[in-house]
């Protein structure tokens, strides 16, 4: 059997929705991670989360069963504090606007941390803070109002936890957006390429995939760096998003969990007007997608959906909805 991660070298691994929920694991990740390692595939995780540091997530994926070291993490702190080290002066004042694990690193850079915009900080670096207050964005506002540049570790507008969907750095970024009028100059995480090309110089990898949850970080991010991507299902997008996708969110392949990646590639062909993928047929009459084949399992639905997808991405005025409505075991 040849399975999907036989194309590729290494495999590069959202966090959050991907390998994990919270505290717990998502299916099928441990031992998924474990078999990719006994072949022989490198492995890597990327986050665009700016409140946890590298160790603190090294810690989390053992206990979870997984194995990782440091050098295995990069995260959107370490890859924001590289690229200010080239746009600003060395041991410049930065007013940090985030958790502890942003300011480490930001200090590990070289930089002078500061806390207030009195001490004329030359840059504000702004990332996602579960204890954030308005006086700290406040203070960044005031910071950035009298010439500070504004960096930002990622635009993430939301996070899935184990308990459902909350605000990420992006909603904290808009918040402060909406004060000042403007946006960071420079951002690090994902779509952004800073993150992901980190990590594939780390790797050394030659053949590269990302796999995500989200369409307008992971996969998009996966496009700007020019590498394939794989889809899951586990996190915060779902099938609607896939049907609606712009060209550069369309991702390699998906499926359900990352156990995807070690099941054959999932294959759609065009016939004539109609596309086939394994047991299922999309095909469009009246303006609207229609499908035949087995829907029972998550795998057959699977299937329906990656050949509903390339009728709507060709055509984005068809009606898909019935279609869609008749995949009931995806998000």
């Amino acid at each position: 059997m040849t399975r999907f991660i036989d194309a590729y070298d290494a495999a590069m691994f959202d966090l959050d929705g991907v390998v994990y929920l919270g505290p717990r694991a998502v299916e099928g990740s441990p031992e998924s991670l474990g078999e990719l390692r006994r072949l022989g595939v490198k492995v890597g995780f990327v986050t665009n989360n700016a409140g946890r540091s590298a160790d603190v997530v090294v810690d989390h994926l053992n206990v979870l069963g997984i194995e990782c070291h440091r050098a295995d993490v990069v995260t959107s702190p370490q890859a924001i504090a590289q690229l200010m080290r080239r746009e600003l002066p060395e041991g410049a004042k930065v007013q940090v606007c985030g958790a502890q694990a942003l300011t480490d690193e930001i200090a590990a850079a070289g930089f002078t941390v500061v806390t207030d915009f009195r001490e004329e900080p030359a840059a504000v670096v702004q990332g996602y803070d579960p204890d954030l207050s308005w006086p700290s964005l406040d203070n960044a506002c005031f910071a950035i109002q009298r010439g500070a540049r504004w960096f930002g570790t990622n635009t993430d507008i939301n996070r899935p936890t184990d308990l459902g969907l909350v605000p990420g750095a992006g909603a904290q970024i808009e918040a402060l957006r909406t004060a000042v009028g403007d946006t960071p100059i420079t951002v690090a995480g994902k779509p952004y390429p800073p993150l992901l090309q980190e990590t594939i110089n780390r790797m050394q990898a030659r053949r590269p995939v990302f796999v995500g949850d989200r369409l307008d970080t992971d996969i998009e991010g996966a496009h700007n760096v020019g590498i394939d991507s794989f889809m899951v299902f586990t996190g915060a997008h779902g099938k609607t998003d896939l049907v609606n996708a712009i060209p550069q969110q369309h991702p390699t392949a998906i499926g359900w969990n990352l156990r995807g990646l070690l099941a054959p590639r999932r294959e759609a062909s065009w016939h004539d007007d109609e596309v086939l993928c394994r047991g299922a047929r999309a095909y469009v009459y009246g303006g609207v997608v229609r499908l035949d084949g087995p829907l029972i399992t998550v795998d057959e639905q699977l299937d329906a959906l990656w050949a509903i997808v390339q009728l709507t991405w060709r055509d984005g005025s068809l009606d898909a909805a019935d279609a869609l409505d008749a995949l009931d075991q995806l998000p």
